[in-house]
């Protein structure tokens, strides 16, 4: 029966964004007036679908499920996104089934692109509105499919879906609104602190020259994942009645919450390469680390301002003078001094547009600025967001064509529930996985509806007894639903049940029919998920091995002239694809790890976007050795590319690099009053970054007061 197809769930992170849960295992008072809530937009949307003689009135109870989310905003947000995509996919229906009922190969080759494009377009969309594309994607199959049998009617078939989805999402939506309304923003806040202890244990590291290790590696994939659920909570921010200044502030703090990574992954390479030089700090500069530290891990609440310029005042008496920035060890002194400098207004103004948010008030004036700031532009990989949505369209395609061949009478709902499977952990780069987890929650569903079929509802289904045998199942699964381990199963195991119970007006029970309908979906799902595991082999390596070539990619790019806007925008395309890339390896200690290897190759293009812009800007010797240089870098790169592996990086790139930095301490001791100082520092401190990147651990000369290039 098509009661099987009729699941339609949200993604799985939405269930994810929910309140922490109190220490105990015990539910919380909010987790019981979630769950309570949820019940009653459930019963009411049955009642009324009941009341209405609705065709399938169990679809308003699975959407209450599917739609219900702790928190206002999220669930207003998936109840107008859920009714757009299912009128899409309502739309379509109506306009395919007709005409091409007679050629049902060729239906489902058309449902089976419409499906591979609206998967792609949710893949690519990367907010709230994406559940829009991923309901449009398969409410095509769940509506078109079942009417293959009598085309005439799909006209009221889809108008019957579209109304019993839409009353689900109006009673989960009211009823959320109305009782005891949760708001977002202070989950947001949660996450939002979560983030800070992580960022201040991995600042401390980094402060103490910490470049790997389990502490390092660890907070820097808690802070990448960090920073992109925050990105998911900011899109249904806007429907928690929030005021746009707070939205303004939110973007804002997304954007320097990621710059922390390479920043203090900067600072962490210079300071070790201080501290393996063997030479002495100038006073106070330890002392200034511990304070730094010890500052950062104030109270959230305190104002970060207070200190800071006592910390930049510090900062910059400790600052080399022209005329002493001639040794690689004066070079390692500023080049830490000006990093230090950049996290502390990195820190101040995180902190600070944290307790504007909180507050929901007060002034912000940006203390890190810099002129590649500003561009939002997120990376897609996307020969894998194509592959994916055409795996999934090759799946739907593939079990339709067995379903007409075969004359299975029930497999229509096989080929639904399955592309529902397929469709939503498209996005995953383990699908399978996933899929199993999907089908034990249908299997588990098929055995509680059956229970509730054949055993407790022939005692009376009268709507108040009703009521009272669905609150003895859906009250504690509703109590599951916020916490992030049991979301997805407790939020499936409530759809499923609820579509394959079939509950009706009036009591039709029959065990074959039953059987043979929720068994074939039950089997839909086994064949999409093993149909998958064969056209997508690859895992989370696969996927960071193609991050890691598409930074390389970009590192090319740096090399070349580009205008402002492509320089910002390559700036935010690496942060993101950085972001996307260090929670799918596991943490290491190893200093070779891809998650540091690629937070180098990134500090490389941004290092080598400084030089590329200041190299202009010099005449005669310096010029042509800077632009030398860059080209060693991109050709090095492009040979990693070819190759399809990291290559060591040649000895006479650092050879170049060293002449570089000799010819600009040079200047520096000839005429360190010369007009252009500010420009000359800027690239010394970038060919230090750079030279820390490619050369991990390594100096250019090994005793103190020797220029580079002077050595041995």
């Amino acid at each position: 029966m098509a009661r099987a197809a009729a699941i339609q769930a949200s993604q799985p992170d939405a269930k994810l964004i929910s309140p922490a849960i109190s220490p105990m295992n015990f539910p919380s008072l909010r987790d019981w007036i979630f769950s309570l809530k949820t019940f009653l937009a459930g019963m009411l949307a049955l009642y009324i679908a009941f009341y209405f003689d609705l065709p399938r009135p169990y679809w308003a109870l699975a959407s209450v499920y599917i739609v219900s989310n702790p928190f206002v905003g999220a669930t207003r947000s998936k109840a107008l996104y859920r009714v757009l995509g299912t009128a899409l996919g309502a739309v379509a229906s109506v306009a395919l089934v007709p005409p091409f009922a007679e050629t049902p190969y060729l239906l489902s080759a058309l449902i089976a692109l419409w499906t591979g494009v609206f998967v792609y377009i949710s893949i690519s969309t990367r907010a709230a509105r994406n559940y829009v594309f991923l309901l449009a994607s398969y409410s095509l199959s769940v509506i078109a499919l079942p009417a293959l049998s009598n085309p005439l009617s799909i006209f009221d078939v889809a108008v019957a879906r579209t109304e019993e989805i839409t009353l689900g999402i109006v009673c989960a939506s009211i009823v959320g609104s109305v009782l005891f309304p949760s708001r977002l923003a202070p989950t947001l806040i949660e996450r939002t602190d979560s983030w800070f202890r992580d960022a201040a244990l991995y600042a401390k590291e980094s402060l103490a020259g910490q470049v790997a290790g389990a502490l390092v590696s660890g907070s820097r994939q808690r802070m990448a994942s960090s920073v992109r659920g925050f990105e998911f909570l900011l899109s249904q921010l806007a429907y928690d009645h929030v005021s746009p200044a707070i939205l303004a502030r939110s973007d804002e703090l997304q954007g320097r919450m990621q710059l922390i990574l390479p920043i203090a992954g900067a600072l962490a390479d210079v300071l070790a390469a201080a501290r393996k030089s063997a030479w002495g700090m100038p006073a106070g500069f330890d002392e200034l680390l511990r304070d730094i530290g010890r500052w950062m891990d104030a109270p959230l609440g305190e104002d970060p301002e207070r200190e800071a310029p006592l910390l930049r005042k510090r900062i910059a008496q400790l600052d080399p003078g022209p005329d002493d920035l001639t040794t690689w060890q004066a070079a390692l002194l500023s080049g830490a001094l000006w990093r230090m400098r950049q996290l502390v207004d990195l820190w101040v103004d995180c902190r600070t547009l944290r307790l504007n948010i909180v507050q929901r008030t007060g002034t912000w004036r940006p203390r890190f600025r810099h002129w590649r700031l500003g561009a939002q532009h997120a990376f897609l990989d996307q020969g894998l967001a194509l592959f994916s949505a055409a795996s999934a369209a090759a799946v739907i395609f593939v079990s339709s064509c067995i379903w007409i061949a075969s004359g299975w009478q029930d497999g229509a709902a096989a080929v639904s529930l399955g592309a529902i499977g397929v469709c939503f952990f498209a996005a995953l780069d383990e699908p399978v996985p996933m899929m199993l987890t999907f089908l034990k929650c249908a299997t588990m569903g098929v055995v509680i509806s059956a229970f509730y079929l054949f055993v407790v509802l022939p005692s009376g289904q009268d709507f108040p007894l009703l009521v009272i045998f669905f609150a003895v199942l859906f009250v504690p699964l509703g109590l599951l639903m916020p916490r992030p381990k049991w979301a997805l199963i407790s939020t499936l195991v409530a759809l499923t049940t609820a579509t394959f119970l079939g509950i009706d007006n009036a009591y039709d029970a029959n065990i074959l029919n039953f059987l043979n309908a929720n068994l074939a979906g039950l089997a839909g799902v086994i064949f999409a998920s093993v149909m998958t595991g064969v056209l997508r082999p690859f895992g989370a390596d696969a996927a960071a091995a193609r991050l890691t070539r598409s930074s390389w990619r970009d590192v090319v790019l740096s090399g070349t002239p580009l205008s402002m806007d492509q320089q910002r925008n390559l700036n935010a395309r690496m942060l993101d694809r950085l972001v996307q890339l260090i929670p799918r390896v596991a943490p290491s200690d190893d200093d070779r790890h891809p998650s540091t290897a690629s937070l180098r190759d990134m500090r490389i293009a941004l290092n080598t976007l400084d030089l590329r812009r200041l190299a202009g800007k010099f005449s005669g010797e310096l010029s042509t050795v800077l632009n030398h240089l860059l080209d060693e870098v991109r050709l090095h790169y492009e040979r990693c590319l070819e190759s399809g592996s990291r290559q060591n990086v040649p000895p006479t790139l650092a050879a170049n690099i060293d002449a570089a930095m000799a010819r600009i301490m040079t200047d520096f001791a000839i005429a360190p009053g010369a007009p252009g100082y500010r420009r000359h520092k800027g690239a010394l401190h970038a060919l230090v970054g750079l030279r820390l990147s490619l050369f991990p651990g390594a100096s250019p000369a090994d005793s103190p007061g020797v220029l580079p290039g002077e050595a041995g």
